[in-house]
């Protein structure tokens, strides 16, 4: 017998298990919604990877703007 994924060990999620929670995925989805639910899964996995990979990007520096002298200041009489 094959030992389960180490993820899954970690969980304490055994063969049964998730034998046992297909089977009600599939019974609350039905068959014809699985493959659409697995690819949609799939492609937002695909997008996390692909966005923790990606470098962040440069901040630059906000530069703080001056009032004018005198004009439109508030509280200024």
């Amino acid at each position: 017998m094959n030992a389960p994924a180490p993820f899954l060990a970690i969980a304490g999620i055994g063969t049964t298990e998730l034998i046992v929670i297909l089977v009600i995925v599939l019974i609350f989805f039905g068959g014809s919604k699985l493959p659409s639910l697995a690819k949609g899964l799939g492609q937002s996995i695909k997008e996390f990877k692909q966005a923790s990979k990606e470098e962040p990007e440069a901040e630059k520096p906000v530069e703080a703007k001056k009032p004018e002298s005198g004009k439109n200041t508030p509280g200024a009489n």
